[in-house]
């Protein structure tokens, strides 16, 4: 699939259908808690708060790619549950996610990556804010993109 033929989706949770919302979620647990094989509480509240935005990816229909955006103290965008499905890597969705999902931050904006895919959050302007840690047996970076620890694109 190529990433050109993909329709994108942004939503507050009032926006989102009953069938998205589960489509975004079966994605999210599938890759998440079942694929990395960490059992963790996937709904944490976030999703429903008034400044969420969720992003997604489809092709025909189907979830491809999603993230979601948080907005977090003082301004700054959180970006969070980045993830792309199995059948759909290796064919730029990622890349096109990022780049959606930054045109939509008019601000500082921060992640937390899995440290194996800090080059590729270093690749949409990220750079390393803090010592590697592990959150449910996974590396993981603080990362920040604008604002004071490093310029926005």
């Amino acid at each position: 699939m190529a990433p050109q033929t993909v329709d994108v989706h942004v939503a507050s949770f009032t926006e989102l259908d009953v069938r998205t919302f589960h489509d975004l979620l079966r994605l999210r647990i599938d890759v998440f808690v079942v694929e990395q094989r960490c059992p963790y509480p996937e709904l944490d509240g976030r999703d429903v708060e008034p400044g969420t935005r969720h992003l997604w990816l489809a092709h025909d229909g189907m979830v491809r790619a999603y993230l979601r955006l948080l907005a977090d103290p003082g301004g700054v965008v959180r970006i969070g549950r980045v993830v792309v499905a199995p059948a759909a890597r290796g064919g730029g969705l990622a890349g096109r996610l990022m780049t959606e999902a930054l045109r939509l931050v008019d601000g500082p904006c921060v992640l937390e990556a899995q440290a194996h895919l800090a080059g590729f959050y270093a690749g949409h302007g990220f750079t390393v804010t803090g010592p590697e840690y592990v959150e449910d047996g996974i590396p993981h970076l603080p990362m920040r993109r604008g604002g004071a620890s490093s310029p926005k694109d």
